[in-house]
C-alpha cells in the first residue's frame, strides 16, 4: 500500500480515499455519523463542505447533510472528526446533502447553511 504522506513526511497530509467512511463524533466521544464525500471549492482546492451521513445502520438508510468543514476537528485518539453540531440541529438545517450531487446551491443557499451553523464564509478568507 502507498504512504498518504508526502515526501517530506508531512504526516498532516491525507488522500480523500482515507477520510470518506471516517467516523464523526460528538464532543462526548459518541459515534454520530460518517463522512460521505467532501465538497472542495475549484479555485482554492481548498476543502468547504463535507456530506455526511448520520443515522441508519453500517452507512445503509442513514440521512446525509452539508456541514462546513471548519465544523469538524480530527481527533487522533478517536481516529474521527469531532463536531459540535448536535443531532437536533443537524435535523433542523439546511438539506444539500442528499441527491446533489450535480447541483450544488448556490451563494444564497451557501450563505445560509454557513450562517445557521454559525460558521464564517470560505470564500471571504
Amino acid at each position: 500500500m502507498r504512504s498518504t504522506t508526502n515526501q517530506t513526511g508531512n504526516r498532516s497530509l491525507i488522500d480523500s480515499k482515507n477520510v470518506e467512511g471516517t467516523r464523526v463524533f460528538d464532543p462526548a466521544g459518541k459515534h454520530i455519523g460518517s463522512i460521505k464525500r467532501l465538497v472542495l471549492d475549484k479555485v482554492s482546492g481548498r476543502v468547504v463542505y463535507t456530506v455526511a451521513s448520520f443515522g441508519g445502520f453500517l452507512g445503509i438508510g442513514g440521512d446525509e447533510y452539508t456541514i462546513p468543514w471548519n465544523k469538524l476537528k480530527y481527533d487522533t485518539n478517536l481516529g474521527g472528526y469531532v463536531t459540535n453540531i448536535t443531532e437536533a440541529q443537524l435535523t433542523k438545517s439546511p438539506d444539500f446533502g442528499t441527491n446533489n450531487d450535480d447541483n450544488w446551491f448556490n451563494r444564497e443557499d451557501e450563505q445560509r447553511l454557513n450562517d445557521y451553523y454559525e460558521s464564517p464564509y470560505y470564500w471571504s478568507s
